[in-house]
């Protein structure tokens, strides 16, 4: 009985129970790598905005990503923070993007140098914006 069920669980899958499938391989048989597909995308419709600020949140299925334009980004801002976009994804797709994301900014930084997120930290002492000479008039 245990044969005929393990024989139907190999159908299912789509194997069958042959003489070379049950002994072990002479040869280690070479690994195939996965071909890259080419994804083709439209992106005629897709609008650009530029922001500084992202704010993420979400529930247990979903995450849920703010986009803004802070114009007071050293400092607390005294004004709240236009949200112009927001993007909702599974976390799947965010591990994903995550992912991406390292990678591109781990290229960008053995280029360019590492990446310093604190504000303050890149801010030159001395410096603020109060104290830049009048514009182009």
């Amino acid at each position: 009985m245990a044969k005929k069920e393990d024989q139907e669980a190999r159908e299912a899958q789509g194997t069958q129970a042959t003489p070379e499938a049950a002994a072990p391989a002479a040869q280690p048989q070479p690994q195939q790598q996965p071909q890259r597909m080419q994804v083709q995308i439209d992106d005629s419709r897709a609008l650009a905005n530029y922001a500084n600020f992202c704010r993420v949140t979400g529930t247990p299925e979903e995450l849920i990503i703010d986009f803004g334009l802070n114009p007071q980004p050293i400092g607390v801002p005294t004004q709240p923070i236009p949200i112009t976009q927001r993007i909702i994804t599974n976390f799947y797709t965010a591990k994903r993007m995550l992912h991406a994301l390292t990678l591109t900014v781990q290229r960008h930084e053995a280029t360019f140098g590492v990446l310093e997120v604190d504000v303050q930290k890149r801010v030159r002492s001395g410096f603020t914006p109060q104290q830049q000479g009048p514009g182009p008039q």
